[in-house]
């Protein structure tokens, strides 16, 4: 069955072509397993709450006809603004409008929020722009620039609320422009897309434009809204949307709802967040957390821009998914929101993730994978340009911005063939990683110390089921054939605190020397007295506490990067000066580099799956999802590698001019 909607059409019909309906959601209504709603170019100012699931071999799809010609937006368009004081406008808003969810009273917040309960989900937008929202009316008519933001001059349109009786007074700083004549919205509803109820699977959204949602803080142990998501269900592609301007996250892929867990800590304060996210895990069993269940969804080719808390987020509902060719940039530049969910990408139980073909530039992270990243595998990558700019002078909530971070996991995360720009490349406070075949011009920090009462699951290999529980011992890390290139200065990098007059010091070295105090395979085997059969268990506790060994072979070195000090087999030069610089080309992101002449014939060895082994803890090899071993022949396009394997992410010399997105 096919069922059809226009915007434009001249009244509410019953769906067919003659007679479509005017919105999405009375389609949603109705929409069965293989049937498809077909959506026409427009604005749809509605919440689309599908009540059915399609099936694996049925689904239900819905297809705007026009590429991102239908809009799918949470906002209202607002006319009769008043006069206030200098460039400031007013309106009086009823309440009415929100029903039960006001974003004018309802605040961002939630555990790992940092930024206390300052902000609305709310916002107001001129001309698909938004603006920041004042702490005061003061502040609004002042219009100051916020010294947070990545955009000074953006930050100087302000709008700020407050409530009189049944309306919401709205107030907003336009600079000078005349919003009865501009286009200006607010937000009203909380999502865009996205059931109400669990297990509504199998359904494929194409094409749409979703944009301008009250969307609430995501945090891992709490249900998380986004603008479009499953919401605990299985099977969704989402597929050439535009996502944009949430005022937390734009995609959503977890987590369960449970009153009983949500929101524990932010309104209870005496579980930590850390033994919540355990609870969370195990809860998770109760709530279907299996693969025949939930996860293995597909967002691809969607261009993801402008959300204030993270272009994509999920706890544990993500899992067994491909997240690739999407376009991730301009997350979290307004800097209003602070706390340890913030990137471009961020999920917590990424097990059996791939995330390959992303480019990510411009938001103050790029992928965080946090918790039981688990068989994740972040490939073919572009990342550039995560980091601060010049002027802005702190960061909100002692955060550090970096491309990819990978936190308290048990491994095995494979991370390979990707291009890592940024100033901050890497971060790790985990362990079971593998590096192999990346370019790193960013710094690369290890924590081993500070998450030894962190006590994080692990899962039967390719499951959910909970296999067992280990602190982070760190090490258990495998770095083949990358690229490493001292682009950016060395010096540590200070970031004041926006809480009070402190500050951190972040590193900005390059290589794998910060593992230095790591110990081979050869040297972390021999403390367990492996001949003896009957060994003495109280000797062998310290050796079941220290860091776990570090492989490194064929690595290269550039600019003054440092090797770990025990690798063998690798490159350090120290006298050629490597350039890797991006620039644009038609419209294309390119590399010049010099990189590859530095090399010579320096080659390195093949690496495959039996080279790189098994993690630790979970005794999970560095495979795919499906079990099968991975040979590491292709480059960064998809190109063989051939007989003579080159360090870094291309084959060849000439690979590395392409355009690279």
């Amino acid at each position: 069955m096919i069922y059809y909607v226009s915007a434009s059409a001249y009244r509410d019909g019953d769906g067919s072509q003659a007679r479509p309906f005017k919105r999405i959601n009375d389609a949603a209504r109705i929409a069965m397993p293989g049937d498809e709603v077909l959506v026409g170019p427009g604005v749809y100012r509605e919440y689309v709450d599908p009540v059915h699931g399609g099936t694996e071999d049925a689904r239900i799809t819905y297809r705007s006809t026009e590429p991102l010609g239908a809009v799918i937006t949470g906002a209202e368009e607002i006319k009769g603004w008043q006069p206030y004081e200098g460039n400031t406008w007013t309106c009086r808003v009823p309440n009415s409008l929100f029903g039960n969810y006001n974003p004018y009273t309802t605040y961002v917040y939630g555990d790992w929020y940092f930024a206390g309960r300052s902000k609305h989900t709310g916002a107001v937008y001129l001309n698909d722009k938004m603006l920041y929202e004042a702490e005061s009316l003061e502040a609004c008519v002042k219009g100051e620039v916020y010294e947070c933001s990545w955009e000074p001059e953006a930050s100087t349109y302000k709008w700020y609320a407050e409530q009189d009786g049944d309306e919401t007074v709205l107030y907003a700083n336009f600079q000078g422009k005349d919003p009865n004549q501009e286009k200006v919205e607010i937000n009203v509803r909380r999502e865009c897309f996205m059931p109400s109820q669990t297990g509504i699977g199998y359904l494929t959204v194409s094409g749409f434009r979703v944009e301008k949602a009250a969307t609430t803080w995501a945090p891992p142990a709490a249900y998380q809204d986004g603008m479009i998501g499953p919401h605990w269900s299985k099977g969704w592609i989402i597929e050439d949307c535009e996502i944009s301007n949430s005022k937390c996250a734009g995609i959503s892929l977890g987590k369960y709802y449970d009153p009983d867990n949500d929101h524990y800590f932010t309104y209870k304060h005496v579980k930590s967040p850390t033994q919540m996210e355990r609870d969370a895990v195990c809860r998770g069993q109760y709530h279907g957390w299996l693969k025949e269940k939930v996860g293995s969804h597909i967002v691809r080719r969607c261009n993801i821009h402008h959300c204030e808390q993270g272009g994509i987020i999920g706890r544990m509902g993500g899992v067994f998914s491909v997240i690739e060719d999407n376009h991730i940039h301009h997350i979290n530049n307004m800097m209003e929101l602070g706390g340890a969910e913030i990137a471009g990408i961020k999920m917590h139980a990424a097990i059996d993730v791939t995330y390959r073909r992303n480019h990510i530039h411009h938001c103050t992270m790029g992928i965080w994978c946090d918790w039981e990243a688990q068989g994740t595998r972040i490939t073919q990558n572009l990342f550039h340009d995560n980091q601060l700019p010049p002027f802005a002078k702190q960061l909100r909530g002692g955060m550090m911005c970096q491309d990819l971070f990978v936190e308290v996991s048990h491994g095995p995360t494979l991370i390979d063939n990707n291009i890592l720009l940024s100033d901050a490349s890497l971060r790790f406070a985990t362990e079971g990683v593998a590096l192999v075949h990346n370019l790193i011009c960013g710094s690369f920090t290890i924590f081993g110390a500070g998450t030894g009462s962190r006590y994080t699951p692990y899962h039967i290999p390719h499951r959910t089921e909970v296999m067992g529980f280990m602190t982070v011992l760190h090490g258990d890390d495998r770095f083949y054939n990358n690229i490493f290139v001292q682009k950016w200065p060395a010096e540590p990098f200070r970031v004041m605190h926006d809480t009070d007059d402190g500050f951190d010091e972040d590193n900005r070295e390059v290589g794998t020397h910060v593992a230095d105090g790591y110990p081979t395979y050869d040297e972390w085997i021999a403390k367990f007295d492996m001949d003896n059969d009957t060994p003495d268990m109280a000797k062998l506790a310290p050796a079941h506490a220290q860091h776990l060994p570090i492989w490194a072979k064929g690595n290269v070195y550039l600019n003054g990067a440092k090797a770990y000090c025990k690798e063998t087999d690798h490159l350090v030069d120290t006298e050629h000066h490597a350039v890797v610089e991006l620039a644009e080309r038609d419209g294309a992101p390119v590399l010049t580099t010099n990189v590859y002449e530095i090399l010579g014939g320096f080659t390195a060895a093949p690496v495959d799956s039996d080279v790189l082994g098994y993690a630790f803890e979970p005794e999970e090899r560095f495979e795919n999802p499906d079990g099968t071993p991975i040979v590491f022949d292709r480059d960064y396009f998809g190109e063989h590698r051939g007989a003579k394997v080159v360090p870094g992410p291309f084959a060849t010399a000439d690979a590395a001019a392409q355009r690279l997105f």
